[in-house]
């Protein structure tokens, strides 16, 4: 039921429920090197363009598929790739794109999808801090050929644990409930025999002809599945996703208000023109050059009960476990070692009260009142 209503909500064909938004990611990624997708199938030393600027499991699956990164810079205020960048980098072995959608601010989806289609690449939206989002009037996660979710209870929505993949192409959608449901062939529905009316006729790799069709696996697959109560759960909040993303921006916007007469100190955040973010966060970044740090800020934020959280990796060629990986980097990531350095976040969650906003503005403000 969930994953039907989820379709719905997004306006897809297709969405399937995995136990979280890092699992998403890797059966997306994953069912891009599907045999059957014959010559568009991505193979080892393949490349897939990304940023370095975001969270680890939407650059991992490349990793783990025996794909190349190649790593693009972002900018601000939007602390996203752009179109620009993408297509500079694009090379004889690029065949896939895979993007997040930065706390909740879009990338241009509609003119990626463009580049996407006339270079032949496939394009797959990480929309897991950015259920919501849109560009124009269409959700983000659907200008791309599969988009991910993530259910955690930071976001938008939850499950506790959970995510779920989302496309309109039915071929993909099969080929990613198969690697969700251990690399099996068979599509029947749990508790579900014989769906195609051949279970036991089927002749497929060196089995022997007849071989059931529940036990003949076609990728090297998991076991991604979420669960019934988790979707449950699921059911639950969809209903007031309208309702929580309205908090988010109003509490966004009451921050933003507050914080417009400190730019000389901050580079406030703002979405791309044409989108309209669901804010997952609230992106500062601190400028350099001053008697103060971003360091400096998040503890004495800390200390007044405020919680702090980094962009994710920062730059994640710059993470102790990107010694030695092969990638590429096109053009300078100046920009992303920036955000490293000097970046960070602040919540927009929907139970924040006007008067706990209020009380995060003023703390930043005698922050810098004594400096």
């Amino acid at each position: 039921m969930f994953q039907r209503d989820f379709a719905k909500v997004l306006g897809l064909r297709a969405s399937l429920v995995v136990n979280s938004g890092s699992s998403a990611n890797l059966v997306a990624l994953s069912a891009l090197t599907s045999r059957t997708l014959a010559d568009r199938a991505l193979q080892p030393g393949d490349e897939v363009i990304t940023v370095a600027a975001g969270f680890p499991t939407t650059v991992n699956p490349i990793l783990q598929n025996g794909l190349v990164p190649v790593f693009v810079d972002i900018e601000l205020p939007h602390y996203n790739a752009i179109p620009s960048a993408i297509e500079a980098a694009i090379g004889p072995k690029t065949k896939a794109i895979i993007l997040a959608h930065t706390l909740g601010s879009p990338f241009d989806a509609a003119a990626l999808s463009r580049l996407a289609r006339n270079h032949g690449l496939w394009l797959i939206e990480d929309c897991c801090d950015a259920l919501g989002s849109k560009i124009g009037d269409k959700n983000a996660g659907t200008f791309g050929d599969i988009a991910t979710f993530s259910f955690y209870p930071a976001h938008h929505i939850t499950m506790g644990e959970g995510g779920a993949v989302a496309t309109d192409n039915l071929d993909l959608k099969r080929i990613m409930e198969s690697f969700r449901d251990w690399g099996r062939d068979c599509w029947c529905p749990t508790g579900t025999d014989n769906t195609c009316g051949k279970r036991f006729d089927w002749k497929l790799g060196e089995l022997p002809a007849g071989y059931d069709h529940k036990y003949t696996y076609s990728h090297a697959g998991y076991n991604l599945k979420a669960t019934d109560l988790q979707a449950a759960v699921g059911l639950a909040q969809l209903p007031r996703l309208s309702e929580f993303v309205s908090a988010r921006r109003r509490n966004f916007n009451r921050l933003h208000v507050g914080l417009k007469g400190l730019e000389e100190f901050l580079i406030l955040p703002a979405g791309l023109a044409g989108t309209v973010p669901s804010w997952f966060g609230f992106p500062l970044t601190v400028r350099s050059g001053r008697n103060f740090n971003r360091e400096m800020l998040t503890r004495f934020l800390e200390s007044k009960k405020i919680a702090t959280r980094l962009l994710f990796g920062g730059n994640l060629i710059k993470q102790p476990y990107f010694a030695g990986r092969n990638y590429r980097v096109a053009g300078s990531l100046s920009c992303t070692d920036i955000v490293m350095r000097d970046a960070f976040w602040i919540g927009v969650y929907p139970g924040l009260t006007d008067e706990m906003i209020d009380f995060v503005v003023e703390q930043i403000h005698s922050f810098f009142s004594v400096r």
